[in-house]
């Protein structure tokens, strides 16, 4: 239903770009987007995007330097991933569901990695 890529290892001030393949159920999902979590950490929601309607919802973690874009022609969402530094270092994981806090469908994630 969901599958990702685009993760890797990257030094600080590095970018990447993160992409979610949808199918099935979850493209139906009212939002789609990504969480991610590190070891010993919570997972934190990190940006979301409405399909219908392409409206963006970011976490309060972004701060201006992740962008999340899609392309229903190939019912991909994509995570823009600038500027990162170590503490961004979690496997980013792709999800949708009815809301952010109401989720029906995981990918398995994909890691990223930031070094000093």
């Amino acid at each position: 239903q969901l599958m990702e890529a685009g993760g890797g290892s990257v030094p600080a001030g590095g970018s990447l770009t993160l992409s979610c393949v949808h199918s099935g159920s979850a493209s139906d999902s009212f939002l789609i987007g990504w969480f991610r979590q590190a070891p010993g950490r919570e997972r934190e929601k990190v940006a979301f995007v409405i399909p219908k309607i392409g409206a963006p919802l970011y976490g309060d973690l972004v701060k201006g330097r992740f962008t999340i874009s899609q392309d229903n022609a190939k019912k991909t969402v994509y995570l823009q991933l600038n500027s990162l530094n170590p503490e961004d270092t979690a496997r980013y994981i792709c999800a949708a569901g009815r809301n952010a806090d109401d989720i029906q469908y995981w990918g398995q994630g994909t890691q990223v990695t930031v070094s000093s």
